[in-house]
């Protein structure tokens, strides 16, 4: 297969998975619009994300997060050995392993929180006795369990990427948005927002909802392992050759301590938000979803299939492919991804809006994102070359360098939070965030380049600067065109406008794109003419 063929292929693929990833994506926003009209921007959201955030930080760190990574060279390698009889027998000692890990902590961390919130009136510290922690107390027992169906979920997909199965599994994370969406909207068809009594009986129905959806799920993805021939072959006998647990452990290990610290960094952010005051958590999480749908629809896509493709590219020796789909695929990040940046830049407000004011959100919970968008949409390009970076270490088994760099970015995020969220309160954290990304980047790059994987850095800066320039250049004129002359209306309005702007931006981008002869538009163009 020729390089343009294996680019086309991949992008052939990425591009089931981003379909799919644009589906959740669409959804989780309406969910955002239910959250904020429901929950709103203080005390109640702040309980409600900070709850839900903690089993979606168990999926990251063992569903989707370094756990995959390590497994999916370890499937290529017993495949190639024993074939799929072995690769069953092997996983038949992976999965109910971590079943029993994921069951402890999950009865620890839902148990621990139980016990806190009956004995919240005596806890020695005043902002444990907040109403947002309150909240938080009462909602996470019933959101864990959750947190062990989505892990199991998340190693399954793996596999099933490794099998060239991509869209099916990225279709799965709808039902979660399906589950939630459909019990918001009955809630607020039947009651409204509601009062705050209310509040206990509506988090109750959102817990068996995500517990619902994260059964479900799992069985679906269960199915499609059956149906690929991978499903685990169990059985007594499967334990006697354990000798993928090391492995595993082995190459999984690095990545889980700089998956650890990492949430342990997230966490920080968000309990310094809670910390700041109630509209500080869900300023930076209804922002978070927002700059999450490009990051979800390319970069995420992008990663799930080159993983899965510079795994086999390692396993038949290929270095050179590797550094040529870095070099490559770096490029169209920063030409699909920089533009994104500019429009979150610079119409983040209607964004705003049309996701969240109404109901319980009000413009002063409005005024509290303005800062954090902007950061966090500037940040976005740092965001998506992780996803294409930190493949090209994983796929190698060279898992120690990434949690080096991960490490190294997550105390620079620490300090700087502690120094930015003073002046700048929750646009602080959102920037301490941005910052540590581009060192985490800058690390990782400097590594590959003396490796030898990244042997034009001056061309890959030129390229990132040449569409950066283009981006930021249409935004800003756009972006004054709209705070000029378009004045506040109301939602169904400001749906159409920023309908309008950003067919305007996208066109105008293309335009001075193919004006400047940008290469990155004609690659593009010619693996769209390959893949049709």
């Amino acid at each position: 297969m020729s390089e343009a063929d294996a680019k086309s292929k991949i992008l052939k693929s990425s591009s089931g998975v981003a379909v799919a990833t644009l589906f959740s994506r669409i959804l989780g926003l309406v969910r955002v619009r239910l959250e904020a009209v429901m929950l709103g921007g203080g005390e109640i959201a702040s309980g409600w994300l900070l709850a839900f955030a903690i089993p979606n930080l168990l999926r990251r760190l063992l569903g989707e997060g370094a756990l995959g990574y390590a497994l999916m060279p370890l499937v290529a390698e017993g495949e190639q050995q024993g074939g799929k009889e072995r690769v069953r027998r092997e996983l038949a000692v992976v999965f109910p392993v971590l079943a029993l890990i994921l069951a402890v902590i999950v009865i620890v961390v839902g148990g621990g929180a139980w016990y806190l919130g009956r004995h919240a009136d005596s806890l020695p510290f005043p902002l444990l006795r907040t109403p947002r922690f309150q909240w938080f107390f009462l909602l996470l027992p019933i959101l864990m369990p959750y947190g062990f169906f989505i892990c199991l979920t998340g190693v399954v997909g793996a596999v099933l990427n490794y099998a060239r199965v991509f869209f099916l599994p990225a279709l799965g994370a709808l039902l979660l948005n399906v589950f939630l969406i459909s019990g918001l909207a009955g809630w607020w068809y039947f009651r409204g927002c509601g009062s705050a009594e209310d509040v206990p009986a509506l988090f109750r129905m959102l817990g068996g909802s995500v517990l619902a959806a994260g059964c479900i799920q799992l069985l679906l993805m269960l199915i499609l392992l059956k149906l690929v021939g991978f499903f685990p072959k169990f059985s007594w006998r499967a334990f006697r050759d354990c000798s993928i647990l090391p492995k595993l452990w082995k190459l999984a290990l690095p990545g889980l301590i700089g998956g650890a610290a990492l949430q342990v960094s997230f966490l920080v952010d968000r309990f310094l938000g809670m910390w700041l005051g109630p509209q500080a958590v869900p300023a930076l999480s209804y922002v978070d979803r927002i700059v999450d749908v490009p990051i979800g629809i390319y970069a995420m896509s992008l990663g799930t299939v080159l993983m899965a493709g510079m795994a086999r590219s390692v396993a038949a020796g290929d270095q050179a492919k590797l550094a040529e789909d870095l070099h490559f695929w770096l490029r169209q990040v920063f030409f699909f991804c920089l533009p994104m940046a500019a429009m979150v830049v610079f119409f983040h407000e209607p964004m705003i809006r049309m996701l969240c004011l109404g109901g319980r959100y009000s413009h002063s919970d409005l005024g509290a994102a303005r800062m954090v968008a902007v950061f966090y949409g500037v940040g976005i390009p740092a965001f998506c070359s992780l996803k294409v970076i930190v493949p090209m270490f994983h796929s190698r088994k060279r898992m120690v360098p990434p949690l080096i760099a991960s490490l190294c970015a997550i105390g620079t995020n620490i300090i700087l939070n502690l120094i930015l969220m003073w002046p700048l309160a929750q646009g602080g954290i959102a920037l301490a965030t941005v910052l540590s990304s581009c060192v985490n980047n800058g690390i990782l790059l400097w590594l590959l380049r003396k490796e030898g994987f990244v042997p034009d850095p001056r061309g890959l800066f030129a390229a990132g600067l040449r569409n950066a320039l283009i981006a930021f250049g249409w935004g800003g004129v756009l972006g004054t065109i709209y705070s000029v002359f378009v004045p506040e209306v109301g939602w169904g309005g400001n749906c159409l406008i920023l309908i309008l702007f950003s067919a305007c931006y996208g066109i105008g981008y293309l335009a001075i794109s193919r004006l400047f002869r940008s290469p990155e538009l004609a690659d593009f163009r010619g693996l769209l003419r390959r893949r049709r």
